[in-house]
């Protein structure tokens, strides 16, 4: 059947039928108890070499000025100077 003949044959023509949504608590394809996206749940993040709370909320976050979100989620981590991250030091980045 080619394109004429399906423009042509109105007669056979049968609607579409609406797709079902899926239940509260599912993901796109039905799972039940879906993992949720890392940004979500919030990801972590190991401190390289250069790095800087500012560095990595820019790179994250797309804004420099979200360091102290970071720094806030990681006091016990870090220590009293947001300054002082040292390379190796794993990072909760919350979502904000």
């Amino acid at each position: 059947m080619g394109l004429f003949d399906f423009l042509t044959n109105k007669g056979e023509e049968k609607p579409v039928e609406p797709a079902n949504k899926p239940a509260a608590g599912t993901d796109f394809f039905g799972n039940k108890d879906a993992a949720k996206p890392a940004a979500a749940t919030g990801t972590t993040y190991t401190v390289v070499s250069g790095d800087s709370l500012s560095k990595i909320a820019k790179h994250h976050y797309g804004d420099a000025a979200k360091w102290h979100q970071i720094y806030d989620a990681n006091k016990a981590t870090i220590g009293s100077d947001p300054d002082k991250i040292e390379v190796g030091q794993v990072l909760t980045l919350p979502t904000l």
